[in-house]
């Protein structure tokens, strides 16, 4: 295939990347073995139970006590009590640039939270000029008896830099690994060859401590700056971050037309996106597939047709004891769940279910459920058990 020059990708309209990702119509991915076929609601090994509605929700985490954080992108965060079904809103949380596919975005526990009662959450704010990029954010979660509360002494410990224009691809996905330490992922804000600029920190995975310093072994820590937040870099809009059971760091990403991605992260990798990908841009121009550029690290899963990839979770319950081991995506366009299995580095999809409705995000419970968060207004919340 014949390259592109970078600089012609910029001319690309941001408004085709937009939409794919947040509407029904193909996004970008390309899965080199065919297509799994989609399980049907009969044919599922599981029973979908509704048990909240929430208004365009993003992301899940489960408290100790059972109960549910659950971002809604607007701004707010709720507080799910799943022995009453009772919601209440969490104050304090920070302002948020709403609109496009900018707005409050994940929430996650500190790995010491029964203690420190420490949280994270990350989200979209407004710049000068009309700019904007995600940001992280950690505070003190105080629930008081009625099952409301708030954000107490919330503190931004990273932005997105620089800040740009638009309302797309800002990934804001967190994750502590098992080293402790606070994983991000910063998309390329559709702006294509900041993936590459190591003067900024979009198209990059980022590794921080848990109060946002830098590592001293991170790959790129010599170079000081933005450099030294950095593990990996060329990625693009990546909207799902998980550690397997083995302590290895997994992100998918949605790519352009046909070429969404499911990566191992390497220690200071570089995924190639722009110059490479396995999808091509939006208004049919090629872009060389991984394997004319074997010095880039190449994805374990690509798919086309896409999925449109969202969450990604790793199960490790008993509940499903068939699936320990497997990790699951969220899929948005493609409106389904996504089992993929694993033998040793490389990977496949192993199963697709339909689910009829766009899948933004999936967790485990502490019962080894599968919960699922739908896409949009009056989005389900959906618990998933065992059919009898």
């Amino acid at each position: 295939m014949t390259r592109t020059p970078l600089l012609l990708a910029l001319g690309l309209l941001p408004i085709l990347a937009t939409t794919a990702c947040n509407a029904a119509g193909p996004d970008a991915s390309g899965q080199k073995a065919p297509a799994t076929a989609a399980a049907s609601a009969d044919q599922r090994p599981f029973t979908a139970t509704e048990v909240s509605r929430f208004d365009q929700p993003w992301a899940m985490t489960f408290l100790p006590d059972g109960s549910l954080l659950i971002t809604e992108k607007r701004g707010k965060l709720q507080h799910l009590d799943l022995a009453s079904g009772q919601k209440h809103e969490i104050t304090g949380v920070p302002k948020v640039a709403y609109g496009g596919q900018g707005g409050f975005g994940d929430v996650i526990l500190h790995p010491d939270f029964a203690r420190n009662r420490v949280v994270y959450v990350s989200y979209a704010e407004e710049g000068t000029l009309d700019t904007r990029g995600a940001a992280v954010a950690r505070a003190t979660l105080a629930l008081d008896a009625n099952g409301g509360g708030q954000l107490k002494d919330l503190k931004v410990i990273w932005r997105q830099t620089p800040k740009v224009s638009g309302e797309g691809h800002y990934g804001h996905r967190l994750a502590f690994g098992p080293d402790g330490k606070l994983w991000i992922s910063s998309s390329e804000r559709q702006k294509f060859d900041p993936a590459q600029d190591m003067s900024g920190n979009l198209g990059k995975i980022i590794r921080l401590n848990d109060d946002g310093s830098l590592p001293a072994d991170n790959p790129f820590a010599s170079q000081g700056g933005v450099a030294a937040q950095v593990w990996s870099l060329g990625h693009r809009n990546v909207l799902g971050i998980a550690f397997d059971a083995n302590g290895k760091l997994w992100a998918q990403e949605m790519g352009p037309a046909g070429g969404d991605e499911l990566n191992l992260i390497v220690r200071g990798a570089n995924y190639g996106y722009p110059i490479v990908s396995n999808g091509d841009h939006y208004d049919g121009r090629p872009i060389p597939d991984h394997d004319t550029r074997p010095e880039f690290a190449a994805p374990k899963v690509t798919w086309n047709p896409v999925i449109s990839p969202a969450g990604l979770m790793f199960y490790s319950g008993s509940l499903f004891p068939q699936w320990k081991g497997s990790a699951f995506i969220g899929g948005l366009s493609s409106t389904s769940l996504v089992r993929v299995a694993f033998d040793g580095d490389s990977a496949r999809e192993a199963e697709r279910f339909n689910m009829g409705e766009r899948i933004r995000e999936v967790e485990q419970g502490p019962d080894g459920a599968l919960w699922l968060l739908e896409d949009g207004s009056k989005a389900r919340l959906l618990k998933l058990t065992p059919k009898a």
